[in-house]
């Protein structure tokens, strides 16, 4: 009791103290005591306000850097905080937390234990907050924990960001060319990856490898004064995966889908107008690069127009100027080559330029070189892992009597794309031996039909020339077009010698028919 009465005596004393000491002592001798306290603690605190200054207008990067922290850190950490507030977002799934008011988060860094306190103060005759991170560690490791801290801190951060925020899906308004309204966009939620993506193994993984050395690149691009980004051209038949190929890079890599439909575009300071309002960590995607505008027509125009020069004609006149005012009202080849390689493509970083055709042959050599289009992906018909990937997805089968009866004919040039492969499988996913033979039933007629025509082939397919010429896996190539010619002439190749192998085909298919029939018996 008598040390509950000499602490209430001591208590009255400061309020007297209080009341009848000037304020100006007052502060001086609450420094002392702080310094006082700092000198005898063994810890270090620093403090993270919510916004920089006294005005608070300016928000604090750092603040908010040690929340999404606090959020990506491991979950064993975050348990020894006593209280969490929990909150969801409606377009995303995913939960995170924050730290309650007034209580304290505790991290390991470096074999050393620091702890987060989240400081939260009604501000006086307002109905506003003040918030706050306060910092503590050892003082002894103060110079050599800080920077290396708040570093591992930033970068945890927005790893955390880029990976947990809501992507998105642009397209470009119809004619507008307007810097506030160029994009409209709309949830990207692709469910393609490449865990269920129909490719040979090797392309993944390649792809994969080639993808993740391109987003952890910065300090080499920078070394190097090269621009960070990366194209891709992707070429095929149609339904051979291109569109699917492109939603597993941006849920791979995280990054937002720019889907840039060059018919709305009106001329090159609109497309100009478009790239600068693209952002980082973002896919750029022309889809039919061949059939969205008539390119070649450029360099046809100039020949002519040039031959026309030399003949010095009078109807020439009239035509060069309709020529150079309907240049200057739509997108021009060397407009399009300035967006992926030219001065204006350096506007952003970490960004990715895709093109897809269903005829490489078709576009220009210019606009797929290196430096514009860096990797080459060939995407034919489905080869034999491709369909083992798809019936493992569709049917729930690893393995199935009739799939050495399929891998024949996929082996033998009955082959179908990816896309009509999942469509015959999607319809007969309840039965996975009706979807088996009809598959199966489907690639023969595909066998007969090419053996009815000669060898040709009746896929669409660019890369395969006749029936059997090769089995139809996707390639990738690394590099521009200067070795098309030699794949030209390999191509002419196999399709001579494709004509004496006719009649091996036809006895296989007798004896893939004769199979069939027998196993429908059984």
């Amino acid at each position: 009791m008598e040390i509950l009465s000499q602490m209430w005596s001591l208590l009255g004393l400061l309020t007297v103290l209080q009341n009848v000491l000037p304020s100006q002592l007052l502060s001086v001798l609450h420094s002392l005591y702080e310094s006082l306290q700092d000198l005898l603690s063994p810890y270090s605190y620093f403090e993270i306000p919510e916004f920089n200054g006294y005005c608070g207008v300016e928000l604090n990067d750092l603040y908010r850097h040690v929340h999404l922290y606090l959020n990506a850190v491991n979950h064993s950490t975050s348990s020894a905080c006593r209280r969490l507030t929990l909150s969801r977002s409606p377009s995303s799934n995913r939960i995170s937390f924050a730290v309650a008011p007034n209580h304290t988060v505790n991290d390991t860094f470096n074999n050393h234990r620091l702890s987060w306190t989240h400081h939260v103060d009604a501000v006086q005759d307002s109905l506003e907050e003040k918030r706050s991170f306060t910092l503590r560690f050892p003082k002894r490791h103060r110079h050599a924990l800080l920077s290396s801290y708040l570093s591992h801190i930033t970068s945890r951060a927005e790893e955390f960001e880029r990976v947990s925020r809501e992507r998105r899906l642009f397209t470009n308004n119809t004619g507008t060319g307007s810097f506030e309204s160029g994009w409209v966009s709309v949830p990207f939620r692709h469910p393609s990856t490449f865990e269920t993506l129909a490719l040979e193994p090797d392309l993944k993984k390649q792809i994969k490898d080639d993808l993740t050395a391109f987003a952890s690149g910065k300090e080499f691009y920078h070394r190097v004064g090269r621009a960070w980004k990366r194209g891709y051209l992707l070429h095929g038949p149609p339904g051979s995966g291109k569109s699917s190929l492109i939603a597993a890079m941006a849920n791979f890599l995280c990054y937002d889908v720019y889907d840039l439909e060059l018919t709305k575009v009106s001329d090159n300071s609109e497309l100009r107008s478009l790239l600068i309002q693209t952002t980082n960590r973002s896919i750029i995607v022309i889809e039919d690069i061949d059939c969205s505008v008539d390119l070649t027509a450029d360099r046809t125009a100039k020949k002519n127009a040039s031959k026309s020069k030399k003949h010095k004609t009078t109807s020439f006149s009239g035509s060069s100027s309709g020529l150079g005012c309907d240049e200057g009202s739509r997108v021009t080849l060397s407009g399009l080559l300035n967006f992926t390689d030219g001065l204006w493509s350096c506007c952003g970083e970490e960004r990715l330029v895709i093109f897809t055709t269903n005829h490489r042959d078709s576009v220009d050599p210019a606009l797929v070189r290196c430096g514009r289009m860096d990797v080459h992906v060939s995407l034919s018909t489905c080869g034999v892992h491709a369909f083992r990937e798809l019936a493992r997805n569709y049917l729930g089968v690893e393995s199935h009597v009739m799939f050495e009866a399929v891998e024949g004919c996929i082996r033998s040039g009955g082959s179908l794309t990816p896309a009509h492969v999942g469509e015959i499988l999607l319809r007969n996913r309840k039965d996975a031996d009706v979807a088996m033979r009809e598959l199966l039933s489907v690639m023969q007629g595909r066998m007969v039909v090419a053996a009815a025509v000669g060898g040709g082939d009746q896929t669409d397919n660019e890369e395969v020339g006749v029936v059997g010429a090769r089995s139809p896996e996707s390639v990738l190539m690394m590099g521009s077009p200067e070795n098309w010619e030699c794949l030209n002439v390999k191509k002419r190749k196999e399709q001579n010698h494709g004509s004496s192998n006719l009649d091996k085909k036809v006895k296989f298919f007798v004896r893939l028919r004769s199979l069939t029939k027998s196993d429908s018996g059984r």
